[in-house]
């Protein structure tokens, strides 16, 4: 029983103390937006523009490396600095700081705790943060619960207010650097991205369509005219597929999309894309030989310097089928 009355915080003895000037409801607030609701601001903007970013990339290391070095400098500016120099830097221009009901200063630990008290000033419907209006020494609950207080003490010498400005203007630019890149990176490329799957929408099946298609009448300019919408690094190929087609007897081939979509790959960019289609056709110039074709095909595109689209490759998903006319 003993042990539990030496627990239990000896409330006449903190009457009996002597009474210290208490700080104000207004500038406890004011030192908690400088020391704390800051660094949420940019911790609350990095994470934001972290979940923007690529997951794992470089901008996504730079948003999450800046908003865990924010909170370390919230951390020891709350913690570290008023237990090495007694107050933190939003206190400091508010003349308060955090003391035992004696005045003495409070440890690491117990500033540390007190913090972690506050979540109770926070669950309570916020109750706890209003605590100080009507309590007799300004106390919100985690003031209660841990024996401290606020007092007003004398200001630094020193101009604090000019350091808490240019914490204020760093947070600034921090936020505006942080949204300028994700601008540059992120929300530019996105729709870069969004413009190439538009131009690949429309074009792609019409460069398929005359890739495929040729005519025996005129079937070198068809095929001059197929290989000029080819890569550089994709011509050879096609050629080679020319030249089987011409020594197999080359009549006349058409081949129309009837159905194409841009695939969403994490290759693509805004100078590359892909894209699946199903062709169908047909093959012959005798009416009663003509043959019906139908084939799905796969179509890599790429940017040229020119702006100009151009199949970088073409893969035969399912192989082209045929079938006699009237069948």
């Amino acid at each position: 029983m003993t042990a539990v009355l030496d627990a239990i915080p000896d409330t006449a003895a903190e009457d009996s103390a002597p009474q210290l000037p208490n700080a104000s409801w207004l500038a406890r607030v004011g030192a908690f937006s400088i020391d704390v609701l800051l660094g949420i601001a940019v911790i609350a903007t990095m994470a934001l523009l972290t979940v923007s970013a690529p997951q794992g990339g470089w901008l996504w290391w730079v948003f999450t490396g800046a908003a865990v070095l924010v909170f370390v400098l919230v951390a020891a500016n709350r913690l570290v600095l008023p237990w090495l120099v007694g107050r933190s830097l939003g206190r400091a221009v508010f003349g308060i700081a955090v003391r035992h009901p004696d005045g003495s200063p409070v440890g690491l630990g117990r500033l540390f705790l007190r913090d972690v008290a506050h979540l109770l000033d926070t669950a309570a419907l916020f109750i706890g943060w209003l605590w100080p209006l009507w309590d007799r020494r300004g106390r919100t609950f985690a003031d209660l619960l841990l024996r401290t207080e606020v007092h007003r003490v004398e200001r630094p010498q020193r101009d604090v207010r000019r350091q808490a400005a240019a914490a204020l203007v760093a947070a600034a630019v921090l936020c505006a650097a942080g949204v300028g890149l994700s601008y540059l990176e992120v929300y530019r490329h996105d729709r870069a991205v969004d413009a190439a799957h538009a131009e690949i929408a429309a074009q792609g099946p019409r460069i398929v369509e005359q890739i495929l298609g040729y005519d025996v009448d005129t079937l070198q300019q068809d095929f001059a005219h197929a290989q000029s919408l080819t890569t550089d690094a994709y011509r050879p190929q096609l050629i080679a597929q020319q030249q089987a087609v011409q020594k197999a007897g080359a009549t006349k081939n058409e081949y129309y999309a009837v159905s194409s979509a841009v695939l969403r790959t994490p290759q693509e960019t805004a100078d590359h894309m892909s894209m699946l289609l199903a062709m169908q056709g047909q093959r012959g110039i005798d009416p009663k030989d003509l043959k019906f074709i139908t084939a799905t095909v796969r179509v890599d595109f790429d940017k040229s310097r020119d702006g100009q689209w151009r199949v970088a490759n073409l893969s035969v998903l399912k192989k082209p089928q045929m079938n006699q006319a009237g069948q």
